[in-house]
């Protein structure tokens, strides 16, 4: 088995993709396909899931191929997009519409509704989650309101986070959701083993169309043999920001990871002990091996390497992403301009869906350079706000470990590290996303017998550690909480 691969899936926000790895962690290889983002309205975020599971099909079979056929893969990891929301039919295995995509910000007046009623202590003390769009609950009870025929489809109706599609349609029919997914629904107690009766009737979620719940690691299940030319077994499943933690190598109580994607996302590993955030960050599960579950400590930040895009997409100030870097080094500063990236409002530690972004401190003397540099700033400015919670929540940063496509920017990582005033780390393979979710499925199909085992399968790093004066410092976040409050 030591010279077969483990393919993944890693189905984010913006693309989807398959990679190959060894089982000692060596990279092999990657294809990749774009998703297609649909905004049919302000705070609407949709995706097509058959583009996804047809997009991730081709991109699992160009790898297959590339690694020599279905018999020379030992196992296959699914990480994903988390809270993202399919409805489908289970006897047709059609979707019902389009995902909701757990950017999407419809159902607030729910969450409000909710709040108002007095259950986010509730909900937030069973499962670590405050009452909010971003998670799952409250899209599935729209869709059951609003997809013609959703409510009358009785027992055939599915509903499922990304990896649980891609399981049913790799296996034409399983359906379950790993622990890390599931804990992301507002439906499932963080110590829970399956899904909450209370929770369900709260958000109006039928449970009978729920999937499973199921460990991190495990012989799932194995795909359609005519997919692959064979049949390969699904031994892991983890949320995208799980699954980087995981390959990140925080397997210890306190280890930090910021992955920076679409998104950004802090992770700190609270061992076995259930997280109560006393200042509005989430506890989530991290993963569970071996029959023991571990939990996280997170700060969700919504927009990051999607405000890239946006500069570059809809304003036109960027001709590619990797052009920011340059700009950003052209000018000594921002020159007082500040960028609140709030384009599909605020998580962590805010929690304000309906703030919007700005840029405020333009001047006649303001360049392009400025802005980008300023949008790129808003990174580590929130980070900040986010360090101080994690701090009073018990979970204080003293090394932060960086991953994730923008961080591959040497100026992004120095910059964290300079306004946090702490070390940080970057691996050499800055997609550990993927990486976790190999990790995961060499566990599961016994190559290893714990994290601690598959460490050996962790980057090494490169470490970035802080040069700003004091002085600096403050002036700037001065300027940061200033343009917050407007």
């Amino acid at each position: 088995m030591a010279d077969k691969l483990i393919l993944v899936l890693d189905e984010g926000t913006t693309s989807t993709r398959a990679m190959l790895y060894t089982l000692a962690g060596e990279w092999i290889a990657t294809e990749q396909h774009d998703i297609t983002q649909y905004y049919p309205q302000p705070g609407w975020v949709e995706h097509d899931a058959t583009e996804i599971w047809e997009r991730t099909l081709a991109c699992a079979q160009a790898m297959v191929a590339r690694a020599g056929g279905a018999e020379r893969i030992a196992a296959i990891g699914v990480t994903n997009q988390r809270e993202t929301v399919v409805a489908w039919d289970k006897a047709t295995g059609q979707p019902l519409g389009k995902a909701i995509v757990w950017q999407d910000r419809r159902t607030d007046e729910q969450c409000q509704q909710l709040r108002a009623g007095g259950h986010e202590a509730a909900v937030q003390s069973a499962t670590g989650l405050l009452l909010d769009p971003y998670f799952s609950a409250t899209k599935m009870a729209w869709m059951l309101r609003n997809i013609e025929g959703a409510d009358a489809l009785g027992d055939r109706l599915a509903f499922g986070t990304i990896e649980s599609w891609l399981v049913w349609n790799l296996t034409g029919g399983l359906h379950i959701s790993d622990v890390s997914n599931a804990s992301r629904t507002s439906l499932l107690a963080l110590t829970g083993q399956s899904w909450d009766d209370g929770l369900c009737d709260l958000f109006g979620v039928p449970r009978a169309a729920l999937p499973e719940v199921v460990a991190s690691t495990g012989a799932f299940g194995t795909t359609k043999p005519e997919l692959f030319g064979g049949p390969i077994p699904i031994t892991g499943l983890a949320g995208d920001q799980q699954s980087a933690t995981i390959g990140q190598g925080c397997f210890d109580v306190g280890q930090t990871k910021a992955t920076l994607g679409t998104g950004a996302f802090i992770l700190a590993n609270m061992g076995q002990n259930p997280p109560r955030s006393e200042h509005r960050l989430l506890g989530t599960v991290l993963c569970e091996v071996n029959g023991t579950r571990s939990f996280a400590l997170e700060g969700s930040v919504f927009v990051a390497g999607s405000l890239v895009k946006w500069l570059r997409d809809s304003i036109g100030l960027l001709g590619n992403a990797a052009e920011s870097e340059a700009l950003a080094r052209s000018v000594p500063d921002s020159g007082g301009v500040v960028v609140v990236p709030a384009l599909s409002g605020l998580g962590a530690p805010y929690w304000l869906p309906d703030a919007r972004g700005s840029i405020t401190g333009l001047s006649f003397a303001t360049t392009r350079a400025h802005i980008v540099r300023a949008s790129l700033e808003s990174v580590a400015n929130v980070f900040h706000d986010l360090g101080r919670a994690f701090g009073a929540d018990g979970a204080p940063w003293s090394v932060l470990r960086l991953d994730g496509g923008m961080s591959a920017n040497d100026w992004i990582a120095q910059d964290i590290a300079d306004v946090l005033n702490i070390p940080c780390e970057r691996p050499s393979d800055v997609e550990t996303t993927a990486r976790g979710a190999a990790i995961l499925a060499a566990i599961g199909s016994g190559h290893y017998g714990s994290l601690e085992e598959a460490r050996a399968m962790v980057s090494p790093i490169q470490t970035f550690d802080p040069r700003m004066d004091s002085a600096a410092r403050d002036q700037r976040l001065g300027q940061w909480t200033k343009a917050l409050a407007c």
